[in-house]
Formats: structure tokens, sequence, C-alpha cells
């Protein structure tokens, strides 16, 4: 009988293992089809990776029936994903060739906090690969991500862009740098800018609608991770890039560098940047003061085993950008009396008599042309210093297999410096000392349940001293949250639900004028992936998202140039709670690739601020030369719609198609929201032989007329630009060569950026050409 027994037992085993079956490929590279050695190949699901050898060839064994999504990743070219299907006991063939200079990238890490497919993923993600960083390079994230649908740009100036989400900004917006907030203070003002080094990114990634789940409440509108790196496997010998580059514009010039040796188990890198660009010139003239600098570096050394891997890191950045037209801001120069006419009032007399805040009457002064070059010149010089160390465990035969660790700080310091008669003084200085620490565990997969959990906090320690001190003392902040995301996949439909606590604690030192502030909020989310086809998916999530008040809408008082209102904070704001939707069709096919959203979010308590008429004579108040504003809350709706389509209506011809619409507007009396982007539309071709590619390509935004503006904006006429973008590249079996040339408003036509707080004083930037050169090896 024990005989039987173990026969039986034998004789199931070898079954099931008779069910495996062996996933093996080969990757090439697009120009010359030779084979790439040492390319990461992943099979997501199953956390499993191998590299490719020197005929690029990989292959998987003991693979279970299912369907995979497998990832490939090789420094400086663009990461594919693609599907596959294992049957019992049948091997399986999946080729890769990778492309240095792809449209789109096809993979993300931040959606679900692990590499996945961007088809696949449960939320809208768009993919920016390096290449297509560096056509639109700039000292600001912002005028690099402007023309990716559902991405604006809130701009006081080139130097300060920063994304806008489906029409979020500021503190529902957060920006990362490979999964870690970057501690800079760019939410709070228009003229901060984000300390993000574009030249030396692997990618950009933009998750749109909320990610709160992962990433807490300041994600309520989106997420934007600058990616460095997302290598975790060691490798033997040296990679490393080049990047030159420069523009016609504004006299743009910069470069990039950087070197990975590994050796054994150890990878070490080190990093280093420098981009200058000069005042931009408009179909009215130069923009004065409108130029920005910045350099830096990182490095880091990491041991990366089979088991576990621990890297530690250093970054520094230094930049310096023009705040254009501010001192007229600052003086009053642009208030005016009841006849229409320019006032003479000194600041410190500002708000009495007839002097006004005419939005209208700045628009038609300089319509046609430019104010005048102030006397005096207003910059920021920013400095910020990064430590962070990261580590984990994985492959471990456990309920936990895998486990990622990061402990983070984060040294930011801004002053802004008022120039007058080539001497500069520093009128206000920011400080802000962020410590974060995170801790993500993946689940075994269990049947058909798989997922994440983890804890994640920030103390955060802020302090502005000098001219523009909107709060009295410093301020600290302290943050953490539990979460957990799961996901049950069957055949033909996945699910997705997961929820968040998250906890912050406000405490000024000032407590005779400011008092201190607890908010305890949840989370939750629930989505559903239908796969209608193959290749095709329709994706519906529902979203309840919470957000406590920002610092600085609780405690700001004073004038803020940065924001062109003298703000009133409101120690007694609630939390908001957004209650959304999303609809979302997926297409990825040989020759069709499609990746388009309707969303509507209905938020509750919505903070913004309202421009203020306390004795009631029908004008909006002024103070310190600037309207006053205070934050209220008030109930809001965002709907819109954002899509992605890209057709290869031959090997050597694609067509594609990017559009984006969106309207947000308080329910009360349905008056829209402040600096939202209007409707817009890019379509192109992209003629493609071997390694040339040219992207000639029309783009269209709508007006924003006088019934669609908030109070206190002025409405922005439509307009069209044709801009060609192009690159070349010649590759051999272990080096790269990449020539990109790109231009933008080639007709040089006058139009001005609904998203800008300077939009009626400064156009946006006439004709341009921009072109680069990078050389890789590998």
């Amino acid at each position: 009988m024990k005989i039987l027994t173990i026969l039986f037992i034998l004789f199931i085993s070898s079954a099931a293992f008779s069910q495996t079956a062996a996933v093996r490929g080969t990757v090439t590279g697009l120009v010359n089809a030779a084979p790439l050695a040492n390319v990461s190949v992943q099979i997501t699901e199953l956390r499993r990776s191998v590299e490719t050898n020197e005929q690029g060839g990989y292959v998987f064994i003991g693979i279970p029936p299912g369907r995979y999504t497998i990832v490939t990743h090789l420094d400086g070219f663009s990461d594919q994903a693609k599907n596959i299907e294992v049957r019992g006991g049948a091997d399986a063939n999946l080729d890769f060739t990778l492309s240095l200079t792809a449209l789109r990238e096809e993979v993300t890490v931040t959606a679900s906090g692990t590499e996945e497919s961007v088809f696949e993923s449960f939320q809208s993600v768009n993919s920016i690969g390096s290449v297509r960083i560096k056509e639109q390079a700039s000292t600001a994230i912002g005028e690099v991500l402007e023309r990716e649908s559902g991405v604006g740009k809130r701009s006081f100036g080139p130097g300060t862009s920063r994304p806008v989400i489906r029409g979020f900004d500021g503190d529902r917006v957060l920006v990362l740098q490979d999964g870690v907030r970057n501690g800079s203070l760019g939410s709070q003002s228009g003229d901060h800018g984000e300390p993000v080094d574009t030249l030396n990114l692997e990618r950009l990634e933009v998750i749109k609608g909320p990610a709160t789940l992962l990433y807490g409440s300041n994600a309520i509108g989106g997420v934007v991770n600058a990616v460095t790196s997302d290598e975790n496997d060691p490798h033997e010998g040296l990679r490393g890039s080049f990047t030159g580059l420069g523009a016609t514009n504004n006299r743009q010039g910069g470069a990039s560098g950087g070197i990975e040796y590994g050796f054994k188990k150890f990878v070490f890198n080190i990093n280093s940047n420098f981009v200058r660009e000069g005042d931009y010139r408009t179909p009215l003239g130069q923009i004065p003061n409108s130029g920005a600098r910045a350099y830096g570096g990182n490095g880091s050394m990491g041991y990366y085993g089979e088991k576990a891997f621990l890297n530690g890191y250093f970054g520094i950045d230094r930049r310096r950008y023009g705040v254009p037209y501010a001192p007229l801001f600052e003086e009053g120069a642009l208030l005016t009396n009841n006849a229409g006419e320019p006032c003479e009032t000194k600041k410190e007399e500002s708000g009495g008599g007839d002097c006004e805040y005419d939005i209208f009457g700045i628009r038609d002064r300089f319509s046609s042309s430019l104010p005048e070059i102030p006397d005096e010149a207003i910059d920021i010089r920013m400095r910020r210093n990064n430590y962070r160390l990261r580590g984990g465990f994985r492959n471990l035969k456990s309920p936990i297999p895998q486990a990622n660790f990061s402990i983070d700080f984060t040294d930011y310091r801004h002053e802004e410096i008022e120039t007058a008669d080539g001497i500069d003084e520093v009128a206000t200085n920011f400080f802000n000392d962020v410590f974060s620490f995170r801790s993500v565990f993946q689940q075994a997969e269990y049947r058909k349940l798989s997922g994440r959990f983890g804890f994640e906090g920030y103390r955060r320690s802020y302090l502005t001293e000098g001219a523009e001190q909107l709060i009295d003392g410093r301020v600290r902040q302290n943050n953490f949250a539990v979460f957990a995301l799961e996901e049950l996949s069957f055949d033909r439909v996945a699910f997705q639900f997961g929820g968040r606590i998250e906890s912050n604690r406000y405490r000024p030192t000032n407590t005779t004028l400011y008092q201190e502030r607890n908010f305890t909020g949840f989370s939750g989310a629930a989505a559903a992936r239908f796969r209608l086809w193959e290749g095709a998916s329709f994706i519906a999530n529902f979203t309840s998202s919470y957000r406590s008040p920002a610092l600085e809408e609780l405690y700001n008082e004073g004038a803020h140039i940065g924001t062109v209102t003298f703000e009133i904070g409101d120690q007694n704001l609630g939390r908001e709670r957004s209650n959304g939707i999303e609809f979302s069709l997926r297409q990825r096919l040989d020759r069709v690739r499609i990746n388009g959203s309707f969303f509507y979010y209905d938020i509750n308590d919505f903070i913004f601020i309202a421009p203020q008429d306390v004795d009631d004579n029908g004008r909006v108040d002024v103070e310190d030369n600037l309207p006053v504003g205070a934050y209220v809350q008030d109930n809001a709706r965002f709907v819109g719609a954002d899509i992605t389509i890209d057709v290869d209506v031959h090997k050597n011809l694609g067509v594609f198609f990017v559009g984006d619409v969106v309207s947000a507007k308080l329910k009360d009396g349905d008056v829209p929201l402040l600096r939202i982007t209007p409707p817009r539309a890019r379509i192109g071709l992209d003629f493609r032989y071997k390694g040339l590619s040219v992207r000639p390509e029309a783009v269209f935004v709508a007006d924003r007329d006088i019934d669609d503006v908030f109070s206190l904006e002025t409405p922005t006429a439509g307009y069209g630009l044709f801009n060609i973008n192009g690159s070349y590249t010649y590759a051999t079996d272990h080096t790269a060569h990449i020539f990109s040339l790109s231009s933008s408003n080639l007709g040089d036509r006058l139009y001005r950026n609904h998203l800008s707080f300077i939009k009626d004083l400064a156009p946006e930037p006439g004709r341009n050409v921009r072109f680069s050169y990078t050389f890789r090896f590998f």
C-alpha cells in the first residue's frame, strides 16, 4: 500500500511538472538587427528575470501555464512589454526588437509600484523615454511634458514650469524621483521650479488621475515620477552615455554624461549635467530675465545579490533662474485708476484711493507690445542635496517573497534674490528639509490573488525668513500611512482593489499665531479590467480619495508674487474628498495602439483662492499691490477625456494623434476654476527608414473665452503651431549614436499659455530649433 501511495504521488508530481514549459526568444536592435547582450528580461507576474547572452538569446524554464507580461530593459533603449500565453507542456517563443527612439514608452513602474505594461496598467499612464526627453530638453520638467495627453504646463517663466494633470495643479500633483518625493517647494508657488535633472533621466512617467493609494493625499490629481534607473540586477563591465545639446531661440547650451561599472555583484554609477538658457524671444521681442542655468550630479554604489540588494545614493542640484516681470507686481506698476491709467502708488501706500488691479486693463495694455524692462530683476537661486538608501530582499520561498525599502533625506533651500545696479541682495530664504521612509512588501501569489502592502511616512521642517515671509516661524509636518493594493486575475477579467489610511499633523512653533491641526483620512479604490479581444482591454475605475489641506493653505498670509495674490490662509480648513470614475480603452496590436480615457471627479470641500471684496465696493481688494485672495472651500467637479493613437500605415510610415479636454467648475453657480488647460489636439506623421525618423506635426489649442474663465483671469485666444522633430540612430553591437533635431513654432506665431501666471505680460517662445547628440556604449 505504501509503495502504491508513493508511486501515485510521483505520478502526480511528474504530471504537474510536465505541465510547465520553457519560454525563450532573441532580443535584437531595430537599426541593424544585431543581437543585444546583457538585456534584462523579466516575467513580471512571476518576478523572474534573466539576461540575454552574446547572441541575444534568453530562456526561462519551468513556467506554469498562464498569461504573462514579459518586459525587456537595457539602459538607453526603450523598455518593451509583450504578452504571451503559455499552454501546458508547450514551449513558447517571444522575440523582441528594441529601439532607442520609440515614439512612446511601453513600461511603467509608478502605477502599481512594480514593472508592468502601460497597456495593462489599471491606471492611465504616460511614459516618455530618454530620447524624447532630450528632444524637448529644458531645465524644467513642465517644458518637457506639455506635449503629453492630459498634461499642461503651469509657469511664471520657463525655469519654473511644472506639470498640470487633467486640470489639477499645486499640492494635488506630486513630483517624485525614483518613487520618492523630491522635497521641493514647486507645488506652493508659480515661481518655484522643480529640481529635476531632465538630461540624465531614463524616462518620465505620469499617472493621470488619483494615485493616493500608493503615494498619499498629495497625489489626488496625479503623479510625475522622474526615473533615473530601475536597475536592480548586477552586470559586468562598463556602460555609459554622453549628451550635448543646443537651441537657437534662447541660446540654450548644455551637456550631460554618466558611466556605470559593474564588477561581480557590485555596480558603481556617476552622472553629471550642466544646462544654460538665455532670455527667450517672442514675436513681440525678448522676455527680460527669463533665462536659467542648472548644474548637478549624483553617484551611487550598490550590491545586487540573488536574494538581497542594497544601494546608497547622493545627489546635488544647483540652479538659478529668472522670474520675468516680478518687480512690476512688487512695485505696483500694474495697478490702474478709475480712468484706466497706471497708478503711481508706492508699495507701502497701495490698496488705498482709486487704485485697483484691473486684469483686463493689463491685457489690453500689453496685447501687442511688451512691458518696459523693470529697473531690477528677481531671481531664484536653488540648492538641493539628496541622500538615499534603498534595498530589499527577493526570490524568497515564503509568503512574502520580495520587499523593498527606502530611506531618504532632502536638504532643500532657495533664495529669492533682488538685483539692482548689478548688486544681488537676498530678500527671502526658504528652507524645507524632508526625511522620508517607505517599505513595500510583495505577497506570494495565492491562486488568483496577488498584491502588495506597505507603510510610509515623512517629516517635513519648513521655514521662511525675509521680505516674503508668509508664515512666522518654523512649521513641522508629520505624515504616516499604511496601504494595501490587491489584484484578482482570471482569464479574461482582472480586479484591483485597495485602501490607504493616512495621518497628517501640523506643528507650528509659533503657537501664539497658529493652531496645531491633525488630519486622518481613508482613501479607497476598485477597478476592473476586461479583455475584449487579443491586445485590447476595457478598464473601469472608481476612486475615493482624501486630501488634507496643505501647510500653505492653512497658514499663509501676505503678499505672494508667485501666485500674484495677497494670500490669506484659513487654519480651520477641512479635508477634501474626491469621488471619481474613469473608463479607459487600451489596444496594442502590431499596427494600431490606442490609449484613451474618460474621467469624472466629484470633489467635496475643494480648496481654492477666492478674490475678496471686504469693503463691498464691487472691486477686488488690493493689499501690497496685489489682489487679495482667501483660501476657501466649495464643491467642485472635473470632467474630461484624453487619448493617444498610433497607427502604422506602412513599415515606413506612421500616423499619431494626441488630444485632451477638461472642464473644471465649482458646482455652486457653475463657476469655472482657475487656470484649466484648454482643449488641445496634436496630429502628425512619423516617416521611418532604418535609423531615421522624421515627425512633422500640427498642434491646435482652443480658446478659453470670457464665459469659461475664473474671476481675476483673462481669456486666451486659440492658436495653431507647426513643428518638426527628427532623429537618426547609428548603432553597432555595443555602441549607439543618436542625432536629434527638433523645431517648434516654425511659423513664429504669437500665442499665450492659458496656464501661465504672466500670460498677459509674456507670450510664449517664437520659432526655435534644437539639436542634440547622444553617444551610448553598453
